[in-house]
């Protein structure tokens, strides 16, 4: 019975192992969803397999413009002009562009993949009404996990869960396999002892009538 609960637990761990709060299936791929965000102040959203990085405007400005600049050495990939007349935005590359609202900023970051892993920083400058403030830095990091890994991850822990099934199902048949024969064992002790209450009676010949 030990190694039934000891395998009952080992299955119910890799269960948390596979949904829990912490952990691709578990936790490689769930930081896909829910990526590490190293500023509170830039919310991160994932839908529909895009990442959205949402900056809110700053207030009582008429002109200003975000840009995004991916890496530490700040290589610019996408942008937006703010003023009263147009918004214009800008991208240097193909999987990202930016959207404009009365209150945030949003550039949207699509078809990601490992390479893309790094530290993205969003830039502020405010031109109206003066004075013009420079750059104002928030900074994010993303980790992007491939499809690929998250699969082979998944398979892999399925894989284990149904050994651990196995194994699980191999012991309680052998708990019950042993109370079988124990069982078995324990009645025919039994109908020996009974059987053995009777003594073997010899035989006895009748006795021949004489002939007359």
């Amino acid at each position: 019975m030990k190694s039934v609960v000891v395998t009952f637990c080992l299955l119910c761990f890799q269960f948390e192992a596979l949904y829990g709060a912490d952990t691709c299936s578990s936790r490689l791929c769930k930081n896909i969803e829910q990526p590490h965000v190293s500023d509170p102040q830039v919310m991160v959203e994932f839908r529909s397999g895009d990442f959205k990085l949402i900056f809110h405007n700053p207030k009582n400005v008429s002109e200003f413009s975000m840009i995004l600049f991916k890496g530490h050495e700040k290589k610019q990939i996408c942008a937006l002009h703010v003023s009263k007349e147009k918004t214009v935005p800008e991208s240097n590359v193909s999987y990202c562009h930016a959207e404009h609202s009365n209150s945030s900023t949003t550039f949207i970051l699509k078809n990601l993949e490992r390479k893309h892993t790094d530290v993205y920083t969003c830039c502020l400058e405010m031109f109206l009404p003066p004075p013009y403030i420079d750059c104002r830095m928030n900074e994010t990091y993303l980790y992007i996990q491939d499809k690929e890994d998250c699969f082979s991850s998944g398979f892999m822990s399925w894989i284990i869960i149904g050994l651990i099934v196995f194994a699980m199902i191999s012991c309680v048949c052998c708990v019950v396999a042993c109370f079988l024969r124990n069982k078995n064992q324990q009645c025919e002790s039994n109908s020996h002892e009974y059987n053995s209450e009777y003594m073997p009676m010899a035989a006895v010949n009748a006795a021949r009538k004489p002939r007359i």
